[in-house]
């Protein structure tokens, strides 16, 4: 997997004011009353048209780089999800994403603190993330799998797995016939 670096420290005007930008309409989201049209209509201009039909995100929110997110149809993202999105974050059609949950797709270098690396968060169709739990850059998180509240995924979670506890291990697997796919 290719990793992405931005150099926080030489960021252009332009992506200074987008990052200023960001920041005002998730600030104006988080304090618009929820199920109006005012914040319905910022949900939707965060995530500039990449968020799919059904879904919603509850505030409060806090989204660094929403561009970088892209959220399927009848997904729920519940209240107090960060993400982190410099490296991308996809979230598939019909995932669950619970109370106070990290995505987190870029971390800093160790050497170099004004470089983010940058790698991909992958929530696949139909997943659903305990509350509490947080995703690390690079992970995916495989189809109808679920992840318990409060696990730290460090490594890809396969396919209709459970897992759990920091770092996340799978416990067992779903029966996938048990799906109407």
């Amino acid at each position: 997997m290719e990793v992405k670096r931005i150099d926080c420290s030489k960021q252009t005007p332009e992506e200074l004011a987008l990052a200023a930008h960001h920041a005002k309409l998730v600030h104006r989201f988080n304090m618009a009353e929820p199920y109006t049209e005012e914040w319905t209509n910022l949900m939707h201009e965060i995530f500039k048209g990449r968020i799919g039909e059904g879904s919603r995100v509850m505030s409060p929110l806090t989204a660094v780089r929403p561009h970088e997110v892209t959220i399927g149809k009848d997904c729920i993202i519940m209240n107090g999800c960060l993400m982190m999105s410099a490296g991308g974050i996809t979230i598939e059609d019909g995932a669950m994403i619970a109370a106070n949950c990290q995505l987190i797709s870029n971390n800093h270098d160790p050497y170099e603190r004004c470089v983010i690396t940058c790698k991909p968060v992958q929530i696949k169709k139909g997943a659903w993330i305990g509350a509490g739990s947080t995703i690390l850059p690079g992970v995916t998180v495989g189809k109808y799998a679920i992840v318990g509240a409060s696990s730290t995924v460090t490594k890809d979670i396969p396919d209709y797995a459970v897992a759990v506890g920091s770092p996340a291990k799978v416990i067992k697997y779903l029966d996938k016939e048990k799906f109407n796919d």
